[in-house]
């Protein structure tokens, strides 16, 4: 990233009733230490209160971290609540955490950019956030 460049936006939910955000607080690090803005929710948000945060923060990435299994339905709410949308924000979303293999062809259906489980290195989750970013404007 030269230095005139404008650093990728990220923002970081938790959402539904999983209580467990130490994973989420390390990305938020590492994405930081990388050069990017990142903006965490906190735990405990409903899937109209990111997608409405997103679109106010006007972020490049939507990162939603899960444990809690409840993915499938999360994800089906928060593309539900984009389609619905007149002028759809143009953030890429990107899933993290706990899910099944066999769930990551579907999320891709959906919409997901990207699943990232929990042994995804540091490494890895910074150059998946940088290829799902979208361009953004000089």
């Amino acid at each position: 990233m030269s230095e005139q460049s404008v650093p990728i936006r990220v923002m970081l939910a938790k959402i539904g009733l999983d209580g467990h955000d130490r994973g989420v607080k390390v990305v938020a690090r590492t994405l930081r230490d990388a050069g990017m803005e990142v903006i965490y929710t906190g735990l405990h948000r409903s899937p109209e209160q990111v997608v409405e945060a997103a679109t106010q923060e006007d972020v490049d990435v939507l990162g939603v971290s899960l444990l809690s299994g409840a993915h499938m339905p999360i994800f089906t709410k928060i593309f539900e609540i984009l389609d619905g949308m007149d002028d759809r924000p143009r953030f890429a979303i990107v899933a993290g955490g706990v899910m099944p293999d066999e769930d990551e062809l579907e999320l891709q259906k959906m919409g997901v950019a990207a699943v990232l489980g929990q042994d995804t290195t540091p490494e890895k989750i910074v150059e998946t956030i940088k290829e799902c970013a979208p361009e953004m404007a000089s």
